[in-house]
């Protein structure tokens, strides 16, 4: 018996990180300037349906389904997830179309509208949860709970401390980018790669997340675009007049988006709950997953 209670206590851990199933689009929602594709796992049930907003900017969803952490959490309420503009399944029918932070909102806006859902819980990951605090500020009515999971309010209040950290790394990095012979497309496929070498707290964790995701659905010219669209978006004050349930998370070992920059947005949100989980990076969802599942959890039955 205690041979095989080690084997389950070793073995629970991977299967909790086993890749959710690669799907065709639920549906897509048409714009005049994007073709936007969603998923939604898990049957209606009488809970409010939760949107998993992703960050990059410039990556699809792919990324924050490599475990089954989201999988889990639909069996008790609808998980919706899509493709932000000129991201992954949802390309752009404009090639001009603005990539402006009301544009996202909109298209936000657009899938929740489609789904005919008053009200829905949003949790915003990284540059998402920038997404999801702008999209809480622009229609608070259509806000039940918020999650703002290593995510930020502004570019200017991020406390970033990969040159702190990682000086040794980005100095190799710059170094290899200089002498690549690879197309500028390739170039910034490895960037993002080397970019996730060091969002995580576990080595081990991060060698089986990037085995596992061969892909993540980047696409460098939308990061570009928005980036560009977008440089001094600051929705600090906004935070303030929140008076929804908010939740802050951030992994303790982020040196993406440093705890810092969750505490101070607790702090400014009224009644916000921040939890910090203690062996994690950027992504506290595959670092600890179960803690994860738990937390959402119990912030969404309250």
């Amino acid at each position: 018996m205690k041979t095989l209670l080690l084997t389950l206590a070793l073995t629970l851990p991977i299967a909790a990180q086993t890749p959710m199933p690669i799907i065709p689009p639920t549906g897509h929602v048409h714009t005049p300037d994007v073709d936007l594709a969603y998923w939604i796992y898990g049957a209606p049930q009488p809970t409010i349906p939760i949107f998993a907003v992703n960050g990059g900017p410039g990556l699809s969803h792919i990324y924050m389904v490599q475990n089954d952490v989201w999988q889990r959490l639909s069996q008790h309420r609808q998980v919706i997830f899509y493709d932000q503009r000129g991201t992954g399944a949802s390309p752009l029918t404009n090639p001009s179309a603005p990539q402006t932070m009301e544009a996202q909102v909109a298209d936000l806006d657009a899938v929740r509208d489609h789904l005919h859902l008053a009200k829905i819980d949003l949790c915003g990951d990284s540059y998402g949860g920038l997404l999801v605090i702008a999209y809480a500020a622009a229609h608070p009515e259509h806000v039940h709970q918020l999650i703002i999971s290593d995510g930020l309010a502004s570019y200017e209040s991020i406390v970033h401390l990969f040159p702190q950290v990682f000086p040794d790394k980005l100095e190799a990095q710059a170094a290899a980018t200089k002498t690549s012979t690879a197309t500028p497309e390739a170039q910034a496929q490895q960037g993002l790669r080397d970019h996730f070498g060091m969002i995580f707290y576990s080595p081990e964790k991060m060698t089986r997340y990037m085995a596992n995701a061969p892909d993540l659905g980047f696409s460098p010219a939308t990061s570009e675009a928005i980036a560009k669209a977008n440089p001094h978006v600051d929705y600090t004050a906004a935070l303030a007049k929140f008076n929804f349930s908010t939740l802050v998370i951030n992994g303790r070992y982020d040196m993406n988006v440093a705890p810092l920059t969750a505490y101070r947005m607790y702090k400014a949100i009224p009644n916000a709950k921040l939890v910090i989980f203690e062996q994690s990076g950027h992504l506290p969802s595959y670092e600890e997953p179960e803690k994860y599942l738990q937390v959402l959890t119990d912030f969404l039955n309250n």
